[in-house]
């Protein structure tokens, strides 16, 4: 079995914790097949007509229009009208027959183009109706490279989901994560960074050892994370663009658990220099860390409230692992969970509203969500046995979470409520530790 997140760190079996599961098994090749559990009922009914390609050359290998579908579909706040239903062809709004996406039970439709641009690059334009009324909401065009039209439509899908929920869509993102693939003695980890869809993989630094928990700074343009490299855990934080990077922790013990606060001037960061693993604060600019936590237990991975002024951490102070809040600058800690005789691994949604953990109970670990606007009413999202490392989509939609899929560690995305899941079609190797990055500047 899978050891969990916190029993890792109780354990110090960092350094063995990816190897011991690593296969050299690939996903590439998997279809990236939606589940949905129950329906949602109040999902927005879609058409996403098949965009024609208008250009001279050959049509672009992307299907922006099956892009824009998927994104929708995996959100679970849109039902999106299967391909195989779509019983017209419009490619502009003048062009559509409203009386039969009526028929079709649809709420909105969108029809559009890929037509040539300047220099190669090809230019896409939309437009997204309301059926009922035939209304015209969205127009646009967004131009991008051929080779990044997944990204052009990943923007669309955005537009979409932003017209119709009035919350910003969060598709055009990208996600991080950890890969192991070989046997021992012979196991090459990778620290990746793709699409928030799991396409366009890309390698951010590769290790003959372990690679741990990479954290997003609010910029999206570094990531921090732990290396085994030289021996004993360090804290690294390493420009994506240009692969520049430094040590930002290598005391005696564990370094392990960085998050950068939301304004990222700031880390947490798990320590143990100093006896038993210990929450600090690390000011980016000085260097200067701050001791949050003492405790003779195990306090780890912090995270930061949105407004910046607390953390949520993972303690066994109470003798199992629950989650607690404490002050950014230190102070006395409160306990935060109390159903579930385990609960690990925050993750806080942009507004701090809900915080999803792992929730274990016996052998089984499963992904719940705390809605603390609600009390401490806690919902299901994952049906796995050993499901771990949730993280929030930055508008707190979608969740990402590590699974097992035999023995090999795979991610799934879920919408916030548990209704519709996805498996990410990633490259090679046993993949955990998903971050899911801020928003991307439009």
């Amino acid at each position: 079995m899978r050891v969990t997140t916190f029993a890792r760190w109780g354990a110090f079996l960092l350094l063995t914790m990816l190897g011991a599961v690593a296969h050299a098994q690939g996903l590439s090749g998997d279809v990236p097949t939606i589940v949905i559990r129950d329906g949602t009922e109040t999902a927005h009914r879609i058409a996403i007509v098949p965009f024609a390609f208008e250009g001279a050359g050959v049509p672009p290998e992307t299907d922006v229009s099956e892009v824009v579908r998927m994104d929708l579909a995996r959100s679970g706040q849109f039902r999106t009208l299967e391909k195989d239903r779509v019983v017209e062809f419009p490619t502009r709004g003048n062009e559509i027959k409203f009386p039969t996406w009526k028929i079709l039970d649809q709420q909105y439709i969108t029809v559009g183009r890929v037509m040539d641009a300047e220099g190669g690059a090809l230019r896409v334009e939309f437009e997204l109706f309301e059926v009922a009324s035939g209304r015209s909401m969205l127009g646009l065009a967004i131009t991008g490279q051929r080779s990044d039209l997944r990204g052009v439509a990943h923007q669309v899908a955005d537009l979409v989901y932003e017209k119709i929920t009035n919350v910003r869509g969060a598709f055009w993102t990208r996600i991080a994560y950890v890969t192991a693939a070989g046997v021992q003695p012979n196991i090459q980890y990778a620290l990746m960074v793709a699409d928030s869809d799991g396409y366009n993989p890309q390698v951010v630094v590769k290790s003959r050892e372990p690679l741990l928990s990479p954290s997003w700074s609010p910029d999206g343009r570094k990531l921090a994370y732990v290396s085994f490299e030289r021996g004993d855990s360090a804290i690294y934080i390493q420009e994506i663009a240009t692969g520049s990077r430094q040590v930002i922790s290598n005391r005696k013990g564990i370094n392990g658990a960085p998050s950068f606060s939301p304004d990222g001037n700031r880390l947490a960061l798990t320590l143990s220099y100093l006896g038993n693993p210990d929450i600090f604060v690390m000011d980016l600019g000085s260097r200067e860390i701050t001791r949050i936590t003492s405790q003779m237990s195990i306090d780890t991975e912090a995270v930061w409230t949105p407004d910046g002024q607390n953390l949520i951490f993972t303690s066994d102070r109470a003798g199992k692992p629950q989650l607690y809040q404490v002050p950014a600058t230190g102070g006395d800690a409160s306990r935060v969970t109390f159903a579930g005789e385990y609960n690990a691994k925050a993750s806080i949604a942009y507004d701090g509203s809900k915080i999803a953990m792992a929730q274990g109970a016996g052998n089984v670990y499963r992904i719940a969500v705390l809605n603390r606007s609600k009390g401490s009413q806690v919902t299901m999202v994952s049906p796995g046995s050993v499901d771990e490392s949730p993280s929030f989509a930055p508008n707190g939609s979608m969740l990402l979470y590590a699974a097992t899929d035999g023995p090999r560690g795979v991610l799934y995305a879920v919408s916030a409520d548990g209704r519709v899941r996805q498996r990410l079609v990633l490259a090679d190797g046993d993949v955990r530790e998903p971050s899911w990055g801020p928003f991307r500047q439009r």
